[in-house]
């Protein structure tokens, strides 16, 4: 039984539990952080010391960090083409994911998620937030030109990579914002709606992190 620390709403634990579902592992998911608190517990900061959710407790191994935690499930659960075991094929997903993590995850929660959701809307910056949706374009750019060689990111099959990226996708098509059309884009996230796991774990409501006013 694996154990995953970490709300519902966190874009990173959703990561999480997509994978999980993925790889049809027996779990359960405890609420902490937000609205849950539980961050500084002895039993929380043992696993997770920057008291970041998420974490899991896989029997004697805890860990945190999201994509840290899809590498160790997909290692010691998964199999190809989903986490690879030849290194090179392996290498070349995680480059994938490595980059959706970095750049386009945290590009799309800084520059959108926190100032469209968390932010209220006397305290924004209209014209600020414009040049930052441009800017997040350039990582959709990326996405786009991997989607013109297949259907998913690393390769022609889903893998760990999708779900790191796929983990805001559904934020970035719900929210109320202007979007250059891409239908490759559109597609692949059509295809991602198709795997009941996103469905289940991804495409949740966050209005609970709404600010007032936002």
């Amino acid at each position: 039984m694996i154990t995953v620390y970490g709300r519902a709403t966190s874009s990173n634990v959703q990561a999480v539990m997509w994978g999980i579902a993925e790889l049809g592992l027996e779990h359960e998911r405890l609420d902490y952080g937000h609205v849950y608190g539980g961050l500084d517990s002895p039993e929380f900061t043992a696993i997770s010391p920057h008291a970041l959710v998420p974490a899991i407790r896989d029997g004697d191994v805890g860990l945190f960090e999201s994509s840290a935690i899809l590498r160790y499930l997909g290692a010691r659960y998964g199999d190809a083409p989903f986490w690879p075991k030849d290194v090179v094929a392996r290498a070349h997903v995680d480059i994938w994911a490595e980059w959706a993590k970095l750049n386009f995850c945290r590009e799309f929660t800084q520059l959108i998620f926190l100032p469209l959701v968390r932010t209220a809307a006397k305290d924004r910056d209209p014209a600020r937030l414009l040049l930052d949706i441009e800017t997040f374009e350039c990582c959709v750019d990326r996405l786009e030109e991997q989607l013109e060689k297949h259907d998913y990111l690393a390769s022609g099959d889903f893998t760990l990579a999708d779900i790191v990226i796929g983990s805001v996708l559904f934020r970035w098509f719900d929210l109320d914002i202007e979007r250059r059309p891409r239908p490759l884009v559109q597609a692949y996230y059509n295809r991602l709606k198709d795997r009941p796991a996103y469905r289940e774990h991804v495409m949740i409501s966050y209005e609970s992190l709404r600010a007032e006013g936002a």
